[in-house]
């Protein structure tokens, strides 16, 4: 890992600054390689969570990665022009410009959730400023890290993209790397660890570490229009997706309905649960676990659960039907930790400013949802909360939307990517001023006192 890391340096250093088409070049081959691996990749990610939909990573992995990377493409020459600013009166004849650098060597770390699709993004953004990179995939997905590996092998050499597998204490010594940027995705816990050793080196990090996002019903909007909705977004990838809905806040009165519709609308998409490839796995049976002794936990302290299916899984995998929970306390487990598995708590208001106030009392999310037809609540709810990204009457879909950037806000992370402002973290915004050839400052130099020097002082202070 530190000979490559090494290597790596030397590389960029002996090539700071790849062309337009060089980088083009690069987004082009990773277009390719996707294509050509898609579905070794798919096996792979189905063996690591027993069981994976392949529709699911197609999805949410595979299809994001190349409309991301399409977009690029599309943009970059824009991107990497230099950006012209102004210069005052003051320091005439003189010109100024920002010109975008690469940094060097960018660290990604890969959580097990979206292997490939949190592997090939950031590296994509990467490849776009014209960087080195080094990533490291998680432990829990051993399949789909060599089949990445072998992809990436075939495309890029080692000294320009290099995978790196391994337990915790691998993980750890990566992030102690001396990076020029490192990015990590995954949970606020490691990700206090990760930035803990980032600084050793001073290295600027990116978070994106998700949290409990809420999703806030208002009275307004019918049921029958947004549960649907609702019910994808939790599905998706078992709920194991760090922007899906953690809880709904909704009023008092509607929860019954809500639970009758979104059962229906579970069971429609999902008639049964016991081998169905369409529905995915909690990861494995440390996770399935622990999600169970959250159940429990909740219902020994007076929680009331409605499963959405009871059928019993015999299949070999760590299916979970999503599990409804009403009654909830901030003494439950559940409603203390990102749930990243098939749970959704409701949580009732009396008020639309309770509901408000009840997510301004917690840490900042990830993600915030709203569904409300009301343009006047929705302007509240924007002006009024604070989180990393906002979708109104839908969820999750803010994230594959390429313009727009992603990143947390407090305890769900710091710093953004995708789109131009991933091209800027990855980037070095450098500030180059020119002057002509009079030179206006001998105006200010010593001896001060001059008459024409105090008018032109006097001018600058007005």
């Amino acid at each position: 890992m530190h000979r490559i890391f090494s290597v790596q340096k030397t590389d960029f250093f002996q090539s700071p600054s790849p062309s337009l088409q060089q980088r083009k070049q690069h987004l082009n081959t990773l277009k390719i390689l996707l294509d050509e691996y898609k579905e070794a990749i798919s096996a792979a990610i189905n063996a690591d969570f027993t069981a994976r939909s392949a529709a699911e990573t197609e999805l949410a992995e595979i299809v994001p990665c190349v409309q991301s990377i399409n977009h690029t493409l599309k943009n970059l020459n824009q991107w990497m022009k230099p950006s012209r600013r102004k210069v005052g009166l003051h320091f005439w004849p003189a010109g100024a410009r920002v010109l975008y650098q690469p940094l060097g060597v960018i660290g990604i770390i890969v959580p097990f959730n979206y292997p490939l699709g949190l592997s090939i993004a950031p590296l994509m953004t990467a490849l776009a400023t014209g960087n080195r990179v080094m990533i490291k995939i998680s432990e829990l997905t051993p399949r789909t890290a060599s089949v990445i590996t072998e992809m990436l092998r075939k495309g890029f050499a080692e000294t320009h993209v290099a995978v790196i597998t391994g337990d915790v204490e691998i993980a750890s010594a990566f992030s102690r790397l001396p990076f020029d940027h490192l990015l990590f995705t995954g949970s606020t816990t490691i990700g206090k660890h990760v930035m803990r050793a980032a600084a050793e080196n001073l290295t600027p990090v990116t978070l994106e570490l998700g949290g409990k996002s809420p999703a806030i019903i208002a009275n307004d909007i019918p049921l029958q229009d947004i549960v649907e909705r609702l019910c994808f977004a939790k599905s998706l990838n078992g709920g194991q997706t760090c922007i899906a809905p953690d809880y709904v806040l909704l009023p008092r009165n509607k929860i019954a309905t809500f639970i009758q519709l979104y059962k229906a609308a579970f069971q429609k998409m999902y008639p049964t649960i016991n081998a169905n490839p369409d529905y995915t796995s909690v990861i494995n049976a440390h996770t399935h676990k622990r999600l169970q002794e959250w159940l429990k936990d909740a219902t020994e302290k007076g929680a009331k659960i409605e499963k959405t299916s009871d059928e019993i899984i015999s299949d070999g995998s760590y299916r979970m039907p999503l599990h409804l929970v009403t009654e909830v306390t901030d003494d439950m487990q559940i409603m203390q930790f990102e749930l990243f598995g098939p749970i959704l708590p409701l949580v009732p208001y009396d008020n639309i400013d309770a509901a408000i106030a009840y997510v301004n009392q917690r840490p900042r999310p990830l993600a915030l949802y709203l569904f409300s037809n009301d343009r006047a609540l929705q302007d509240q709810v924007m002006n009024c909360s604070h989180s990393g990204t906002v979708c109104i009457n839908d969820a999750m879909l803010q994230f594959g939307v390429d313009d727009l950037p992603f990143g947390g806000v407090g305890s769900s992370g710091m710093g953004q990517y995708h789109g131009h402002e991933g091209f800027l973290t990855m980037s070095k915004a450098k500030a180059v001023m020119y002057k002509g050839r009079i030179n206006s400052m001998a105006l200010i130099y010593p001896p001060y006192g001059r008459t024409l020097q105090k008018w032109l002082f006097k001018w600058l202070s007005r």
